[in-house]
């Protein structure tokens, strides 16, 4: 990706997030100079990768398969410091954009349905390994309290509101058809360089074609 795209969905985002009144953490809003300033007492926010995060799963079209998301909090399973044992983002979901199939082996999460006019498409299958699906066996979730199967390659609508929880080993893809939506993650603790499972061969971040200077920080800069 090239960072003037990079650039250009961050203040997207920014005005999106203002829209919807969800006010971001002061560290959202340093520029890459404000950063050079900012000792080891902020080594939770570069090591947990708190942040902005952008990503195209290595597909070289964002619009199409892409996902824009913002760590605010996030413990870290390698660091013996760190006690969290849980993790917080906000998503922005494009209509017309997907997330691919992916599950992880140590993270359960929920996914919330937090604004936007529009519905959250979700598809579930097992998975039988990393790249294979398991297409009959039931899968289980939890929707806003209710526990219950669903069949595999169902897809489960959330309306502004709702929410769902993916089990450790579920594979999901997710997509709005027709509105920009805000979503919300709550988890266990999130290590996107270990623990995300793609069907297909996916990178995790974006390779980026330095045309112009950052505005922010991407949590793939901070090494």
């Amino acid at each position: 990706m090239k960072r003037s795209e990079i650039n250009r969905n961050i203040r997207e985002a920014k005005d999106f997030l203002q829209e919807m009144q969800f006010s971001l953490p002061p560290f959202a809003f340093w520029s890459p100079k404000d950063w050079e300033t900012k000792g080891p007492e902020y080594d939770e926010i570069r090591r947990n990768l708190l942040g902005w995060d952008l990503t195209d799963f290595g597909s070289g079209n964002f619009n199409k398969i892409g996902l824009f998301l913002f760590t605010i909090r996030n413990g870290n399973l390698f660091d013996p410091s760190n006690k969290k044992p849980y993790a917080e983002k906000v998503l922005i979901v494009n209509p017309g954009q997907i997330t691919p199939y992916h599950y992880h082996q140590s993270k359960m999460e929920d996914i919330i349905n937090r604004g936007g006019k529009g519905t959250l498409n979700i598809q579930v299958y097992g998975s039988l390994g990393e790249h294979k699906q398991d297409e009959k066996s039931p899968v289980p979730v939890a929707v806003d309290g209710r526990n219950y199967t669903v069949d595999a390659g169902a897809i489960v609508r959330l309306r502004p509101g709702e929410s769902i929880t993916l089990f450790q080993g579920v594979f999901h893809q997710f997509w709005s058809d027709d509105a920009k939506l805000l979503l919300g993650e709550v988890s266990m603790v999130n290590d996107d360089q270990k623990d995300n499972f793609f069907l297909e061969e996916r990178g995790r971040f974006p390779s980026i074609a330095e045309d112009e200077t950052p505005v922010h920080l991407l949590v793939s800069d901070y090494h």
